[in-house]
């Protein structure tokens, strides 16, 4: 503790500097390593930075000594440029200057270091200070200066022109100085771009020196310089091309240049670019065939940058049709480049935009244009789904098994892209598309020739589930074929039967519309339910088809529930799947009549419910808390969807099946009446356990959501078994559940005593555990924040109640409004949002308003002011939009009082800057987002932020 002490108060000298850099890089002592560090970053931002850093630049120290010193320098000058007297900045040029010369022949990270600090003196003293700063720096290093060689010299000069541009992009220029200062650079390009294509052409440049050129151009390639400008660079970086030693940085410095928004504008240097694309070919070819995929890589990102950013510009050029079509046939070869992504390839996967960007731009010329490169562009596209369902395809299984599990998962991202592309594709090709799937898959299937691969016919199946997913394909007259064909596919792969599941999962809806197929495909997918492998696919295929299908299952009703409780009992699955799978079995019991749901739901959960019993008579321990938590998952699952009801169809346009209403209990109330002692047991003994109490609850919780009306024979038991708990330990799930009664049953006279008396007791026994100190608890602060909002929202006569406590509500959602978690934060808000309209209507709460309203207005500001996150400023917005509606008259006496406060809400602020927020809030009574604007200034204001780099994204 004294060392740390010690450390702290160290003067900034050169010597202490020293050390501690030996501190860092030396010592073993990880905490000695972090006391230095923290050392050394305030000695960079002290004054005394300016002595020692010119010190530590002294020859004779070693390179992380001196970098360390440049580094200073550049933070000093980047950051601190206000602290500089401009009298000083002639002197502090000519050093830099000075000690980039003595480095040209030192040590390189020091010498870009120099360079970096010198480039951000530049861009601060550009135009007005040092106008011509670039052509300055040329001159400089192009003379002799009888110290360094002229070799040194160049190298020094092209790395300060190379950081120029990327320390402006990087530079904290306020964004009125960044636009003029970009424009001072472009103009300057005119003395750069000479010298680079000087030292490109010359035949005695060393090629680490040319490799430096492009490095420098690719730099100043983004600071939006005309492609005119840019254009002997450019063709003389495709020329680069051909050289070895070249080819990353030219690569690089041909993309940055042809991908720069601006450069659309110049069509006819663009047009200059694709017969130096072409004339590529026969390299990328070359390269291919020799698994040169550095090269083929690079030239498929040039040809894909050129098409991708300019197709519009290409497409309009009607006369040049020709040359752009060849362009597209190249990227069409880099989309169908040999062998695997991602093991034998990496470079499919960049094209795959640049077909989403030339479809969206033939489909925004008008119809004559559109028709006419429709016609050219149509077999372009047919082409393409063929080459892309050829890269869509696994690799033999053997090569497949070689793969390591992060391969795997990059091919399945790369399935999922191919998949989004070809759903787009649609939009261009329609139902021809579908009819060309078939017909290849049909041609397949129904071949006598036995050397087709599983994966060709998988890699069509996948074409179609791509398309069935997203697209409508009621009307399409080559589904019924599909259907019939699923059938005669050998299955003998795992994958194979992962996509043939997937694809009838896909063709859900299209089998509710022509149940009589549902025959065809549903044994599959039963099949399919007891293999492992196919957990996932089998399993959401089961629970789409029960969903989308399930007026037409009753007769598969019986198969369907047997074949599903033999797989839970054997868990075959994991606990996921298994939530589906009751999902799925909640849905087809919900058309089935009374007496076969109970007699299923018999079947189905009494070995649940036998197996519960027996838990919760156990001693409590980890294993049985999973076990118990899955029953309970189990039955949640099932109640969520088991609505005989079918309030989910009330919703759906068109004709919808209803059955009739069921007269007498809901089934599943009749089960839950059945286990509810069952349920009450295991929570008695699990009670301290919060992800038991919510599975409790989660089963209520969701069954209220489906059943709403139906559950109310419950509501007496579930509202004394909540209070109980709730009085025992007080948990979040259970105010949740309570918050979910009050929604449903608030306008329900015969119901809702009981539930009254339950949020009275929630909010007595919340009161109470504010009094001991909420802090530990955001959660339960979180959802009794919604169960007030909820309650003044759907029965505010409860705040009428003579035995709850308006004011000490009113309190504790002034308390939460300071926690830092911002979910908290925001249900507070919402409270006071519901709460504050109600002061009219409600007399509790007008008076608690009048007596305790400044408060709210007090730590609203406090949080405006810099105590809360500024991702909290619409909600705080919001209250005082709020307050101004709802109690105009309070509020100008209030916000006069507090902010007379010294230092309040901010000791940043004036009085002026105080009164003239104060009056803008007053005055906005009708615009919400305008509010939130003024809220969002004046925070940046209070926390010295307004007009910084940190106002940006703000």
């Amino acid at each position: 503790m004294e060392r740390r002490e010690e450390q702290q108060n160290l003067e900034f000298t050169m010597d202490n500097v020293e050390k501690a850099l030996h501190q860092l890089y030396y010592d073993p002592n990880i905490e000695n390593k972090n006391m230095a560090q923290k050392w050394l970053m305030q000695a960079q931002i002290s004054p005394q930075a300016w002595q020692f850093s010119w010190q530590l630049l002294n020859g004779g120290k070693v390179p992380e000594i001196q970098y360390f010193g440049a580094s200073a320098l550049h933070i000093k000058i980047s950051r601190y440029w206000g602290d500089i007297p401009a009298e000083q900045y002639e002197s502090l040029k000519s050093q830099l200057f000075a000690q980039i010369s003595v480095f040209a022949s030192g040590s390189k990270i020091v010498l870009t270091r120099l360079c970096v600090a010198l480039a951000s003196l530049a861009l601060n003293m550009m135009p007005d200070t040092w106008p011509h700063a670039v052509s300055d720096m040329v001159r400089v290093f192009q003379k002799e200066d009888g110290q360094t060689d002229g070799g040194s010299r160049c190298l020094a000069l092209l790395e300060l022109l190379t950081v120029l541009p990327e320390e402006f992009q990087t530079s904290r220029l306020p964004p009125y100085r960044k636009g003029i200062v970009r424009s001072s650079l472009a103009q300057e390009c005119t003395c750069v771009f000479p010298l680079l294509r000087q030292l490109l052409e010359q035949s005695d440049t060393p090629g680490f020196v040319k490799q430096k050129v492009l490095k420098c151009f690719s730099s100043w390639a983004q600071l939006e310089i005309p492609l005119t400008e840019c254009e002997e660079l450019t063709l003389a970086a495709f020329s680069a091309l051909r050289d070895p030693e070249l080819f990353d940085s030219a690569v690089e410095a041909l993309v940055n240049t042809i991908s720069q928004p601006d450069a659309q504008r110049y069509v006819n240097t663009l047009l200059k670019l694709i017969p130096q694309a072409l004339s590529l070919q026969d390299q990328l070819h070359q390269a291919v065939q020799n698994g040169d995929l550095e090269t083929s890589h690079g030239i498929c990102r040039i040809v894909v940058a050129l098409g991708e950013n300019h197709s519009r510009a290409f497409l309009d050029q009607v006369d040049h049709w020709q040359s752009f079509l060849a362009l597209v046939n190249m990227i069409m070869f880099c989309t169908g480049i040999p062998g695997h992504y991602p093991v034998n390839e990496t470079t499919s996967s960049l094209t795959l935009t640049f077909w989403y960007s030339l479809q969206d731009d033939i489909f925004s010329f008008e119809a004559e244009k559109q028709a006419v490169y429709l016609q050219v562009y149509r077999p372009v596209y047919f082409q393409l789904v063929d080459v892309l369902l050829q890269k869509a395809q696994f690799p033999a299984d053997e090569e497949y098994a070689s793969w390591s599990s992060d391969e795997k998962e990059q091919f399945r991202i790369y399935r999922v892209d191919i998949s989004d592309t070809l759903m787009y594709v649609y939009e261009m090709l329609g139902a021809e598309l579908l009819s060309n799937l078939y017909d290849k898959l049909g041609r397949l299937l129904t071949s006598s020739d036995q050397s087709t691969s599983w994966q060709h016919t998988e890699a069509l199946l996948y074409g179609f589930q791509s398309i069935a997913e997203t697209i409508d394909v009621n009307y399409s007259d080559v589904v019924p074929g599909l259907i019939g064909l699923i059938p005669r596919i050998n299955i003998n792969n795992v994958q194979l039967a992962d996509t043939v599941m997937f694809t009838i999962g896909a063709l859900a809806e299209w089998l509710a519309d022509h149940p009589v197929m549902i025959s065809k495909v549903l044994p599959l997918v039963l099949h399919a339910l007891g293999n492992p492998e196919l957990s996932v696919s089998s399993v959401s295929t089961l629970k789409k088809i029960c969903r989308e299908c399930k007026y037409d299952l009753p007769p598969y009703a019986a198969n369907i529930v047997a074949v599903s409780q033999e797989v839970l009992l054997k868990q075959i699955h994991k606990t996921s799947q298994c939530m589906w799978l009751m999902q799925a079995l909640g849905f087809l019991l919900s058309v089935l009549q009374v007496e076969e749901i109970l007699s299923n739901l018999h079947s189905l959960i009494t070995p649940y419910i036998q197996q519960l019993e027996k838990l919760a008579d156990e001693t409590p321990n980890p294993s049985n808390k999973v076990a118990i938590i899955h029953i309970l998952g189990l039955l949640s699952n099932l109640f969520t969807t088991l609505d005989i009801s079918h309030h989910d169809d009330d919703h759906e346009s068109g004709e919808v099946k209803k059955l009739p209403v069921v007269q007498g209990p809901n089934p599943v109330v009749l089960v839950l009446q059945q286990v509810f002692q069952l349920i009450k047991k295991v929570l008695s003994t699990w009670l301290n356990d919060a992800q038991v109490v919510e599975a409790v609850c989660a089963i209520f919780e969701k069954s209220v959501k489906t059943l709403l009306d139906d559950f109310a024979p419950m509501v007496p038991q579930l509202c004394d078994m909540l209070g109980q708990m709730y009085s025992t330990i007080p948990q979040a799930s259970a105010i949740d559940l309570t918050r979910q009664l009050v929604h449903i049953f608030a306008n329900e006279p015969v119901h809702f005593p009981p539930i009254k008396s339950l949020f009275l007791l929630v909010t007595s026994l919340t009161l109470s555990l504010f009094q001991q100190g909420p802090r530990d608890h955001p959660d339960i602060v979180d959802s009794f924040m919604q169960l007030l909002a909820q309650a003044l929202r759907r029965k505010p006569c409860l705040f009428l109640s003579s035995e709850l406590d308006v004011k000490a509500v009113f309190q504790c959602g002034v308390i939460s409004l300071k926690f830092p978690e911002a979910p908290t934060v925001k249900s507070s808000c919402n409270f006071f949002i519901e709460f504050l309209p109600r002061c009219g209507e409600l007399a509790p709460v007008g008076q608690v308003v009048h007596d305790e309203g400044k408060i709210l207005l007090q730590a609203a500001l406090e949080g405006i002011g810099g105590q809360a996150s500024r991702n909290h400023m619409d909600h705080f917005a919001d209250i005082l939009f709020s307050l101004n509606k709802n109690c105009f008259a309070y509020l100008v006496v209030w916000l006069k009082e507090v902010m007379q406060q010294d230092g309040f809400p901010s000791p940043r602020l004036t009085q002026e800057q105080k009164d003239n927020f104060s009056q803008q809030v007053v005055r906005e009574r009708v615009n919400k987002r305008r509010m939130r604007d003024m809220v969002k200034d004046f925070t940046l204001l209070c926390r010295g932020l307004h007009g910084t780099e940190y106002t940006a994204d703000y």
